[in-house]
């Protein structure tokens, strides 16, 4: 679903282990690190789209995962000039995101890249809390920075502090689900 400003609506997924660290997953054939994420689709609620594309990008069920919480408010980013399909219609200008934090309630080994016919990620790996946001490719940087200062307070019950490199501004809180 693309809006009537260019933004693709899409969800965003942030899986946590009991170490509190979080699962970035490796695109397809790429050398490019990623949380996974994928675009809700027409007729869709938030949470379908959540545990759609966690199967499908994972292969984990609602049944392997808690459900923590949530952003309060639509994070967008702008594709670059280069990323922009003009003659696609509707235009796509960039996404608009909301993030789940979730907690790995199974075992990792039931993590599963290629459950799906379209294969999204070939590798993964637990990293700190704040990897992604020097992971990520340059223009998804603020959104996850964002993203990621939101949850944080939940995930470490606000016993950990945001690293000094990340200083931009910060005006709102997730959602305890």
């Amino acid at each position: 679903m693309i809006d009537s400003d260019g933004y693709r609506a899409n969800v965003g997924i942030v899986i946590a282990n009991e170490k509190k660290q979080i699962l970035l997953a490796k695109r397809y054939k790429q050398d490019a690190w990623q949380l996974p994420q994928g675009g809700i689709d027409k007729g869709e609620t938030e949470l379908e789209a959540l545990y759609r594309e966690l199967e499908e990008e994972v292969g984990l069920g609602p049944d392997q995962v808690e459900l923590i919480a949530k952003t309060p408010k639509w994070l967008r980013y702008d594709l670059p000039m280069e990323h922009v399909r003009r003659s696609q219609k509707p235009l796509c200008v960039g996404q608009k995101q909301i993030w789940f934090l979730l907690k790995l309630s199974s075992n990792d080994s039931e993590i599963s890249l290629d459950s799906h016919a379209k294969v999204e990620f070939d590798d993964w790996k637990w990293v700190d809390y704040w990897d992604p946001v020097d992971k990520v490719i340059n223009f998804k940087k603020n959104v996850y920075e964002d993203m990621l200062k939101a949850l944080a307070p939940i995930l470490f019950e606000n016993e950990h502090t945001i690293p000094e490199k990340l200083s931009r501004p910060f005006h709102f809180s997730a959602i305890k689900l």
